[in-house]
């Protein structure tokens, strides 16, 4: 990869993401919020704040320009579960993509070479699961409560952030053997 594809990619992706929030901000901008000022989760995100909008003057007002009949904030919802369901679904294939070819060009280089691109790539994709599996359930559903919400929003915002670099830091060889021996000095093995 040149330096110039990779600036490259880097503008993207920080422009994407700036997109991505301008969308997602100015479609709650409007929203009339009178009412409660709680939300019933661990973290504040789009989704709890659409749910705390008292009145749906703006979708109303939203739907009368596209020419719509609906009641509730269902239009808001569609639009953020396709900007950030959408996006954060793709974004997931991308990645299963990206490993996939890495993957698939390994296969004819050494059994050394190969098995620690494998155990590399192994890793990587086990962390890419934990990362977006509960980022998906929580961005492609409809803006309904779920018994499992709080416990998935507890593992996507602290549990498996927590966790990424003890998983990257148990690959390391050095942090390996002094677990170990701190181990073996408590009679654990």
């Amino acid at each position: 990869m040149s330096p110039r594809v990779c600036y490259a990619l880097l503008l993207a992706l920080w422009l994407g993401g700036f997109a991505h929030s301008i969308v997602q901000v100015a479609l709650i901008l409007n929203l009339p919020f009178c009412g409660p000022n709680q939300l019933n989760n661990f973290f504040c995100d789009v989704p709890q704040v659409i749910k705390l909008a008292c009145t749906d003057t703006f979708v109303v007002e939203l739907l009368m320009v596209i020419k719509l009949a609906c009641t509730d904030t269902f239009v808001v919802e569609l639009l953020m579960v396709s900007n950030s369901g959408l996006l954060t679904l793709l974004c997931f294939l991308g990645l299963l993509a990206s490993y996939a070819v890495i993957l698939c060009r390994v296969k004819g280089h050494s059994s050394e070479g190969k098995s620690k691109a494998m155990s590399t790539c192994i890793t990587h994709i086990i962390i890419v699961f934990l990362m977006f599996g509960p980022a998906i359930f929580m961005y492609t559903h409809p803006f309904r409560a779920f018994p499992a919400d709080k416990v998935v929003s507890l593992f996507h915002t602290v549990i498996f952030p927590l966790l990424n670099p003890v998983i990257y830091t148990l690959r390391n060889q050095e942090v390996k053997a002094s677990m170990i021996k701190l181990l073996s000095q408590h009679r654990v093995f």
